[in-house]
């Protein structure tokens, strides 16, 4: 369902459509997806999971993030889903998802219905991403750890599904030229692979 704004086509969402949307093929790669990296062969790969939580509040569908603490030595202070490193004792990525949610957001996994998945994230330093996107309907609880998490917040998701509030970016790091994606909100800069995989969820449930 959709509707024309300007000369932009908006997804309505709805725990079904958006559903449906995640059951169909991931979309072809774009020319210009240059933040989209395959893993070198031979790499050291580290399986993990984020939870896409989907609030559904009155005035609209809204995202979950959390800010990282700035102590972190994995991605301090970045903007970035619940989630993380898959164990063991974990059924499936789902599972995962659930579990990192708990113990970073302190919401519990009842909360959650499973919608489905994006397709899979890798980033260079080795870490294979299975983004799985859960509805949660009001109200519930949060309890931060406040060791890992600085913050919680919520943005429209409509605000994701625009493709024109994507930045394409580069920069060198460790003699290498890396390109990747970011998208401003409200003073807070999210990019890296939080914003890669906003975007793929842009383009699924957009149907592009």
């Amino acid at each position: 369902m959709a509707l024309t704004s300007g000369t932009r086509r908006l997804f309505l969402p709805s725990r079904e459509l958006i559903t449906e949307r995640l059951r169909l093929p991931e979309p072809e790669h774009e020319q210009d997806d240059l933040h989209r990296i395959a893993l070198l062969e031979g790499i050291r790969v580290t399986e993990a999971a984020v939870l896409v939580p989907l609030v559904n509040r009155a005035g609209g569908v809204q995202v979950l993030l959390t800010q990282r603490t700035e102590h972190l030595r994995d991605h301090g202070g970045q903007v970035s889903f619940p989630g993380g490193r898959v164990e063991p004792s974990d059924a499936d990525r789902e599972a995962t998802a659930l579990r990192e949610m708990t113990e970073e957001v302190g919401l519990a996994s009842y909360c959650v219905t499973l919608l489905g998945r994006l397709p899979v994230y890798e980033i260079p330093s080795g870490f294979r991403i299975t983004p799985v996107v859960g509805w949660i309907e009001p109200p519930f609880v949060v309890a931060p750890d406040p060791f890992e998490v600085a913050d919680i917040f919520e943005a429209p998701l409509d605000y994701f599904l625009n493709p024109a509030n994507y930045q394409r970016r580069e920069y060198h790091f460790r003699g290498r030229h890396r390109h990747y994606l970011a998208i401003p909100y409200e003073g807070r800069y999210i990019w890296g692979a939080t914003a890669g995989m906003l975007y793929s969820m842009c383009r699924m449930l957009n149907g592009k």
